[in-house]
């Protein structure tokens, strides 16, 4: 009996000592793995500013910034223009967590002074774009309105589709607010046939945002939670976070919604959504068809 429980003893030992050396093992592999991905991006600019934007959108905006500051010291140091408007950009997107509009002005005139220099359309673009995002996140929709003209005039005649595209659903929210409904449904439509126009995903859930802040402007309650519902559980499957100036809305209109409906209703309209995609409720809510 003695000896069972020792040798009882003797394995559950050898398997905490297995399984602890697995542990470390892989921990030291996960780690090894990061570091090499963190000298990698910090060997490549361009990947440091893409991580420098993954990090904003995950609300880290400390490191964010840390890099975009990086970025900016080596385009000074090289006089590579392209990466300083980049880097001037990227940190234009940080000042808008905190609604720092003293910052904001401070990079713009930066950008706007780079434009001029180089004579390059993109930073005075750029400009206007992160402008007009904070001034939307603020509430200053006539401001917004000017500064999204601005953006979309430059980037149509320099041809950034990229930005001439996403405009059309970051004006939408301007119209939306204003209570120019039929304006609002049209952008969010040529927002869309943008991205066919473009070969981009039509499945992406961002613009999504626009059409759940339109119908919950249009008392349209019960349809604006299904399209928050849908657009909350494809984020999740698509690896999406919002940027402040368009999660505000997606939160304002989740909080409206919960006020007005019962429950019961609430979670039925859930249970009806589960198959819904972007495609159907496009077609659902704005008659749009691919």
């Amino acid at each position: 009996m003695i000896d069972n429980k020792f040798l009882i003893l003797k394995k559950i030992n050898d398997l905490k000592t297995t399984y602890t050396f697995l542990f470390l093992f892989l921990g030291f592999n996960l780690f090894s793995q990061l570091e090499d991905k963190i000298k990698s991006t910090k060997n490549n600019p361009n990947e440091m500013l893409k991580q420098a934007y993954q990090l904003f959108k995950e609300g880290n905006d400390k490191a964010s910034v840390k890099l975009a500051n990086e970025v900016l010291k080596i385009g000074e140091e090289t006089k590579n223009d392209t990466l300083v408007g980049k880097a001037l950009t990227s940190l234009c997107r940080n000042s808008q967590r905190n609604q720092d509009t003293v910052t904001l002005l401070e990079l713009s005139n930066k950008l706007i002074e780079l434009s001029n220099s180089t004579g390059d359309k993109q930073w005075t673009m750029y400009q206007a774009h992160m402008n007009a995002e904070m001034w939307r996140l603020i509430g200053n929709m006539d401001k917004a309105e000017a500064y999204y003209n601005q953006s979309m005039i430059i980037s149509n005649e320099i041809g950034a589709k990229g930005m001439y595209m996403i405009d059309h659903f970051n004006k939408s929210f301007v119209s939306t607010a204003k209570g120019d409904f039929k304006s609002a449904r049209n952008l969010i439509i040529k927002y869309y046939e943008l991205r066919k126009e473009m070969n981009s995903n039509l499945d992406d859930a961002y613009g999504l945002i626009a059409l759940a802040y339109l119908l919950e402007k249009e008392d349209k309650f019960e349809e604006a939670h299904e399209v928050c519902v849908v657009t909350r559980r494809l984020f999740k499957e698509q690896n999406i976070f919002p940027e402040p100036p368009d999660e505000k809305p997606l939160l304002m209109v989740e909080k409206e919604v919960k006020n007005k409906l019962d429950e019961k209703l609430l979670i039925i309209i859930n249970k009806k959504s589960e198959y819904e995609t972007v495609q159907s409720l496009l077609k659902k809510h704005l008659n749009y068809l691919d």
